[in-house]
């Protein structure tokens, strides 16, 4: 399968998310950039997932229907084309990280997937209803980790 490169303004892959990104902080949207997207890809999905939370892994940021000729999004807006849907916190959109204090690092995958096709989704959508629609309309996919304490 191929890869697609997803980079981000704010952070580097493995890096620690600034403050401004976070829940406690400006609660802003990340701006990222992607390249490699597959011809015959119809629409990209977003994902951000963080498998540390205490809960089971928590949904940050989901948008479908990203335009697949779109190459990136700026800081606080939301992918080109893109219907952002209901995070973990029950908000539409991005929400940024919030892990408990005095835990260790979390870490805050973003998950770029180009599909053949459209995905059908519930509004308040798991990460784990999110693979699974997913997996068999992937075309690549790119990922980046950010990591985030309070």
């Amino acid at each position: 399968m191929a890869g697609i490169e997803l980079k981000s303004s704010a952070f580097d892959d493995g890096a620690f998310v600034p403050r401004r990104y976070a829940k406690d902080g400006d609660d802003v949207s990340p701006g990222l950039s992607w390249s490699g997207v597959p011809e015959g890809a119809s629409e990209l999905l977003l994902l951000c997932e963080d498998p540390d939370a205490p809960s089971g892994t928590f949904v940050h940021w989901l948008v479908t229907g990203i335009d697949p000729a779109s190459r990136g999004v700026e800081p606080g807006q939301s992918p080109e084309g893109g219907q952002a849907r209901q995070n973990g916190f029950g908000e539409s959109g991005w929400g940024g990280p919030l892990p408990p204090p005095g835990d260790k690092a979390h870490r805050y995958f973003f998950r770029l997937y180009a599909l053949s096709g459209p995905v059908d989704l519930a509004d308040d959508a798991s990460a784990e209803d999110v693979h699974a629609a997913v997996d068999e309309r992937q075309l690549a996919t790119g990922t980046l980790v950010g990591l985030y304490q309070r």
